[in-house]
């Protein structure tokens, strides 16, 4: 059995749309009366839109009711099912704490209660029926005011037995106003000693050479190979991962068609610079990690090769995988010790 590592899921994307509406119709009733039939919401909830802005909207009504008392409930559903239907060994959850505390509370109320949120998401990550390596990014967010920001890097510098890294998320375009703003905040993030990833270069409205020698990772990251690849030997150079998630770009009309990211694997593996497939947003997407493996490939986007090397690179470049080596070395070794074992008894 392959295991594989996920690197960029969003806590409220992540969600699948059965558990979703269940949960509307336990324990929310107007949005239970809003959506009183499930194709009706899956189609709602799974569609393409227009942009990403609109897109991103669709993280609204997710964070309003991933609370304190309610996220032990969907994350426990959200690891059961990375378990069960993906074979995943390690996953990065990322959220803007913030947004999952009580809105009618002052910010600096607000603030003080992002640990909490955290806590709750790192203990309830940990399900002992469903072994997976789990560890938090903690975004920063394009909307969100500087002190808020600055708050929520400091946490990620005082939560690393939950937190592994820190990102800017909120839609990329909308960092344009702050830029230096944010180049700051990373700067920091950096002198603490947090890794860093972020929403570069997922559209063409979100290209900032000037954060990327902040970064570690690059969240999505497309438009480098597709408009900027004189680029791509300084992300080679750094070590940089392009955290790339293939549905997203039909979903947010990025992309009219999978098979353009062809392009986009092809210079990367030109140029050196590593690639990790991810979903972004699954349960959005009614899309899971080993579906878009296999669309890449039904599509001849990427062949059998990429894909091994890409599957490895995740674990690579994974913030808190905590072996030298991806879970199929670890288990070939095993058995290949056994086997030996079994012969020396033998004989």
């Amino acid at each position: 059995m392959s295991l594989y590592a996920e690197l960029h899921r969003h806590l409220g994307g992540s969600v699948v749309p059965r558990v979703l509406w269940r949960y509307f119709h336990r324990s929310d009733r107007d949005l239970a009366q809003r959506f009183p039939e499930y194709p009706e919401f899956e189609e709602f909830y799974t569609r393409p839109r227009n942009t990403l802005d609109e897109y991103l909207e669709l993280h609204t009504l997710v964070e309003s009711v991933q609370t304190a008392q309610t996220l032990p409930y969907f994350i426990y559903r959200l690891i059961r099912g990375a378990y069960i239907f993906e074979n995943l060994a390690y996953l990065e959850l990322r959220y803007t704490p913030y947004l999952r505390t009580p809105d009618h509370l002052s910010q600096s109320e607000r603030i003080e209660k992002m640990a909490e949120i955290v806590d709750i998401v790192g203990i309830s990550s940990r399900v002992p029926e469903y072994p997976i390596v789990t560890s938090q990014i903690l975004c920063m967010h394009s909307r969100l005011p500087y002190e808020v920001n600055r708050a929520i890097v400091d946490l990620a510098s005082q939560a690393k037995e939950y937190v592994c890294a820190v990102d800017i998320a909120g839609g990329d375009a909308h960092v344009a106003e702050r830029l230096d703003e944010f180049v700051g905040l990373f700067e920091y993030a950096r002198s603490l000693g947090i890794k860093t990833t972020g929403h570069l270069f997922e559209t063409s409205s979100g290209c900032y050479p000037q954060l990327l020698p902040y970064l570690m990772r690059i969240g999505h990251g497309i438009q480098i190979p597709l408009k900027y690849p004189e680029l791509l030997p300084e992300v080679a150079q750094r070590n940089q991962c392009l955290e790339v998630c293939p549905t997203t770009y039909l979903k947010t009309g990025t992309l009219e068609d999978m098979r353009q990211l062809k392009l986009v694997f092809d210079r990367c593996f030109d140029a050196g610079v590593d690639i990790a497939i991810c979903t972004d947003n699954a349960g959005l997407h009614n899309v899971r990690l080993p579906f878009e493996y296999e669309n890449l490939l039904t599509l001849d986007v990427i062949g059998f090769d990429q894909l091994q090397a890409c599957q490895e690179a995740a674990f690579r470049h994974a913030f808190a995988w905590p072996y030298a080596q991806r879970p199929a070395s670890i288990l070939t070794g095993l058995l290949q010790t056994e086997s030996g074992d079994t012969l020396a008894i033998g004989g």
